[in-house]
């Protein structure tokens, strides 16, 4: 079938980054149900969807937006609605779920992996950042543990100065069911250490391995691998090249569509196989 006639408004030619029919079939049903008082729904939520991956794809401002998806002020409104809610992050489990049980796993990992990024700000007024002097970036650091695939497990956004681990720990905390199954924890030399072991221990019960760089040149870790390859797919997405968000809250839910947006694709192609 025509792209042409995939997406939901067929008086408007379709961008990359719009939803096919069988992605709009994959996440319509994980979608806020309307009220069912009030005034109803108006909005089409596909094209709501299409112009949040659409900033999210291209790094756009909001208001500069296409003329033919709907007006920037209606998308932006459910954008900050479902981060609100919680909503970005619940998708983005239940999808990660299923990814996992079509790639033949388990729902929830048996390994995890921590690592950080430290990203530059853009300096808006009223912005909170900070200092990164291992890597020289002033602005945010994203805290982030993954599976043995590089599916997000969870995620802290903080300023650049924060720990590494305090900020990993925070993540495990608050993935503690996700983490019901994990049996270790790979992390980098910078994450050693027996307080950061013994907080992990509590947190979830798994051990700490640190896997340790041998070259002082860019090299690929075994066992670390998957969390490097998730950093790359933040660079997919414009809108992640560097924190243009005014809070930290906004920051997670752009990575987290980002993520649900790439995971939709995914799960939509195998179903063609």
């Amino acid at each position: 079938m025509s792209r042409l006639l995939q997406i939901a408004n067929p008086h408007r030619r379709a961008y990359p980054s719009d939803l096919s029919d069988a992605e709009w079939k994959i996440i319509q049903p994980l979608l806020p149900a309307a009220k069912g008082f009030g005034h109803p729904r108006t909005v089409d939520l596909r094209e709501i969807l299409n112009g949040i991956f659409y900033v999210q794809r291209s790094g756009c401002q909001w208001e500069m937006m296409p003329h033919d998806l709907p007006p920037y002020g209606t998308v932006y409104k459910y954008f900050q609605k479902w981060e609100r809610k919680g909503i970005w992050k619940q998708i983005h489990d239940r999808l990660r779920h299923k990814v996992r049980t079509q790639m033949g796993r388990t729902e929830k990992s048996s390994v995890a992996i921590a690592d950080s990024q430290s990203v530059e700000t853009t300096g808006k007024k009223g912005e909170v950042y900070g200092f990164d002097g291992g890597k020289l970036v002033k602005g945010r650091k994203r805290h982030i543990v993954v599976d043995s695939q590089g599916l997000l497990i969870g995620m802290l956004v903080t300023e650049a100065n924060a720990p590494e681990r305090l900020g990993a720990a925070v993540v495990l905390h608050e993935a503690g069911n996700e983490l019901a199954q994990t049996e270790v924890i790979w992390v980098e030399r910078g994450y050693g250490g027996e307080n950061f072991t013994r907080v992990v221990q509590q947190i979830c019960g798994a051990r700490v391995e640190v896997i340790e760089r041998i070259a002082k040149t860019f090299e690929v870790l075994p066992k670390r691998w998957s969390v490097e390859r998730t950093f790359g797919w933040f660079n997919r997405y414009r809108r992640l090249s560097k924190d243009y968000e005014l809070h930290s809250e906004s920051s997670e839910a752009m990575i987290y569509g980002s993520l649900i947006r790439l995971m939709i694709r995914r799960l939509a192609a195998s179903s063609f196989l």
